[in-house]
C-alpha cells in the first residue's frame, strides 16, 4: 500500500496541530461556533445527536495492521470501544470527547491516517473495489490511479468549497462493484482493441433525495490525460453549481439540467486549455512510481495440497463459511476473505477495539499485513492461502467475524440512523435487529440466494437503500417511525434505483413486510433466479399485493 514521504507526513502533522490550535480557541470562546464549524468539518468532525463523530479517512479501503490495532486503541482510548465501518469505507468513531480530538488526529498521524475532507463540501475520500489487485476479472489494478486521484484531490486550494460534496470512484475490474455509476464520478479503467489503458468516465450520479444513475461522458480516455479531465469537471461544476440551494447542489442537478451532451461539452472545452499541461499529465513514470506501492505479494505454494479439501469434506460449518465468505483469486492456491461484521446481534459495520487488534493479527498471518473495508460494511482479508484457510476460520469463529452471510439478506448496509445521526428521520441499528430475529434460520436464507437489503435513517441515504434489491427508507409522520420500501434497486453494472412499494408501514411492521415479499419471491421464482431477476421479470404488482394483505 501507499505509504507516506517526507511531504505527505508533513502536510498531515501541520494539520493535526493547526485543528490543536483551532480547538483550544474555540474550548477558550475565542472562536464563535460558526467559525469553528467549517474548520472541524475540515477535520471530520461532526457534533451529532449524542456527541461529537469523527470520520477517519480509510483510502480506497485499505488498511495496514499498525493502523488498525491504532484504530482499536483510538476506540479504546478515546470512545466506547469500538468504530463504525461506512459504505465509503471510512471508519466512525460516535462517542469522542471534542477535546481528544486533537490528540486523536496526533495519534493517527503517527501511522499515516487522517480525517482531512471526510466531510465538508468537498472531495470526499477515493473508493474502490475491495478486490483491487486480486480479482479474477481485472484489467488494471485501480489503486495506484485512485491514489494518484487522492493526492491531486487532497487540499487542492480551487475546490476546498465545492457547492457540495463531492464523490469519486475508480473500478478497473470488468464487473463493477465499486458502485461508479451512483458517484458524482465514476470511472471504469478498460482497455481498447490495441490493448491501450483508457478510463470510461460516468458523471452526475448520486442518492440522497434525487437518486440518479451516472452518464458516460467519455468512453476511452487516455490514462494519461485523467487528472486534467477531472480538474475540468470540477471546474465546470465549482462554477455553475448551485450554491442557493443545498439540495439542488450536487452534481447531478447540473447534469441533469443542462443535459449530458451539454455539460459534456463545457467540460471539453475547459479540458482545452489543461490537457497539456505538465503537472497535470501523467507519464508512464508517474504511474510507474506510484505501482511500486501496490506490487505483488510473495505469494507461496500451500504446503499441503489436500488440507482444504479434506477440511471442506469434514466439516459442514467449514463448507458453509468457506462457500459464503470466501471468493476466488486471481492467484492460484490463494482466496480473498470476508470477516463479516454483520453478526445477528450486532449493528451493521460495528467491530469493537479487541476485535480490531485481532483482526491486525490475522492480516499479518493471514494476509501480508493488510486489511480492506468494503462498500458492504465488511472487511477482508485479500490474500489467504487456501491451505491455511480451516485455521483462519477457527479464530475467525473464535471472535463472531464468520458469520457465513456475505451477499445474503442478514449482511444488510445500515446507517447509524436515530440512535446517533441528527439528521436521521427514524431508527436503522433497531430495525436491523427484528430483522435478523425474523431471518434466523440460515438455511432459509441461503436458499434465498443473493439478496441485497439496505437501510438509510433518512434521505440523505448513507444507507444506500436507493439502489437494494429491498431498500429501506426511515421517515417521520407526526412523530412516529415509518419505513417506504422500494424494489429493485442495484448498484452493480445494472445500476438501477429501486421502485417504491407503496405507503410506508409502521415500525413495528418492518419484519412481516420483509417476510411476505421474501415469500412471494420463493413463490415466483424460476429455477436459481436471484430477487431481482425474479422482481424484473414479474414487475411489481404481485409484491405489493403480498405486502398489502400483510399490512391490514
Amino acid at each position: 500500500m501507499y505509504r507516506y514521504d517526507a511531504h505527505d507526513q508533513k502536510l498531515v502533522d501541520e494539520r493535526v496541530a493547526q485543528f490543536r490550535d483551532q480547538t483550544r480557541r474555540y474550548l477558550a470562546g475565542q472562536l464563535g461556533e460558526e467559525e469553528f464549524r467549517p474548520l472541524r468539518l475540515m477535520n471530520g468532525l461532526y457534533i451529532q445527536r449524542q456527541a461529537p463523530m469523527l470520520r477517519v479517512s480509510v483510502p480506497y479501503g485499505l488498511l495496514s495492521s499498525s493502523q488498525l490495532r491504532t484504530l482499536a486503541h483510538v476506540a479504546r482510548t478515546y470512545d466506547r470501544g469500538y468504530g463504525h465501518f461506512t459504505t465509503r469505507q471510512n471508519i466512525q468513531f460516535n462517542w469522542p470527547a471534542l477535546e481528544s480530538v486533537p490528540d486523536i488526529l496526533e495519534d493517527l498521524a503517527r501511522v499515516e491516517m487522517h480525517a482531512i475532507q471526510t466531510s465538508g463540501n468537498c472531495i470526499r475520500n477515493v473508493t474502490s473495489d475491495h478486490l483491487a489487485g486480486v480479482a479474477p476479472d481485472e484489467v488494471e489494478d485501480p489503486r495506484p490511479y485512485c491514489e494518484l486521484v487522492r493526492q491531486w484531490a487532497t487540499l487542492h486550494p480551487e475546490f476546498s468549497y465545492l457547492p457540495r460534496k463531492f464523490k469519486i470512484a475508480v473500478t478497473g475490474s470488468r464487473r463493477d462493484r465499486a458502485a461508479t455509476q451512483v458517484h458524482d464520478i465514476g470511472l471504469r479503467l478498460l482497455r481498447n482493441k490495441q490493448g491501450e489503458l483508457g478510463v470510461e468516465v460516468l458523471v452526475g450520479g448520486g442518492l440522497g433525495r434525487t437518486p440518479v444513475i451516472g452518464e458516460v461522458i467519455h468512453d476511452f480516455l487516455p490514462v494519461r490525460h485523467l487528472l486534467s479531465y477531472l480538474e475540468a469537471i470540477l471546474r465546470v461544476y465549482n462554477l455553475l453549481g448551485r450554491r442557493d440551494n443545498k439540495y439542488k447542489a450536487r452534481i447531478k442537478i447540473l447534469v441533469r439540467a443542462m443535459g449530458a451532451d451539454q455539460f459534456k461539452a463545457r467540460v471539453e472545452r475547459e479540458w482545452e486549455h489543461l490537457r497539456d499541461r505538465p503537472e497535470l499529465t501523467l507519464e508512464q513514470a508517474d504511474v510507474d512510481y506510484m505501482k511500486q506501492f501496490f506490487g505483488t505479494p510473495d505469494y507461496s505454494v500451500p504446503e499441503d495440497a489436500t488440507a482444504l479439501q479434506q477440511a471442506l469434506d469434514g466439516d459442514s460449518a467449514f463448507q458453509r463459511w468457506y462457500r459464503h465468505n470466501t471468493v476466488e483469486h486471481k492467484q492460484p492456491g490463494y482466496r480473498a476473505v470476508f470477516i463479516s461484521l454483520k453478526a445477528p446481534t450486532v449493528a451493521p459495520g460495528d467491530i469493537t477495539d479487541d476485535q480490531m487488534d485481532a483482526v491486525a493479527d490475522l492480516a499479518e498471518a493471514y494476509s501480508f499485513g493488510e486489511a480492506r473495508v468494503t462498500h458492504t460494511q465488511n472487511l477482508l482479508l485479500a490474500d489467504v492461502r487456501e491451505d491455511r484457510l480451516p485455521e483462519l476460520w477457527r479464530k475467525l469463529a473464535e471472535l463472531g467475524l464468520a458469520t457465513p452471510n456475505i451477499g445474503k439478506l442478514t449482511d444488510m448496509i445500515c446507517c447509524p440512523g436515530l440512535e446517533f445521526c441528527n439528521l436521521a428521520n427514524a431508527g436503522s441499528i433497531d430495525v436491523a435487529a427484528a430483522i435478523n430475529q425474523r431471518f434466523d434460520d440460515l438455511d432459509y436464507v441461503y436458499d434465498l440466494g443473493d439478496l441485497r437489503i439496505n437501510m438509510s435513517g433518512c434521505m440523505n441515504a448513507c444507507g444506500h437503500h436507493h439502489v437494494a434489491h429491498i431498500g429501506i427508507l426511515g421517515v417521520d409522520k407526526k412523530g412516529k417511525e415509518f419505513y417506504q420500501i422500494t424494489l429493485g434497486g442495484s448498484s452493480a453494472d445494472d445500476a438501477a434505483l429501486g421502485d417504491r412499494l407503496g405507503p410506508a408501514v409502521p415500525k413495528e411492521q418492518v419484519p412481516d413486510t420483509l417476510e411476505a415479499l421474501v415469500k412471494t419471491f420463493a413463490s415466483l421464482r424460476e429455477g436459481e433466479e436471484t430477487f431481482l431477476e425474479t422482481y424484473r421479470r414479474v414487475g411489481m404488482e404481485p409484491f405489493k399485493e403480498s405486502s398489502y394483505d400483510t399490512a391490514h
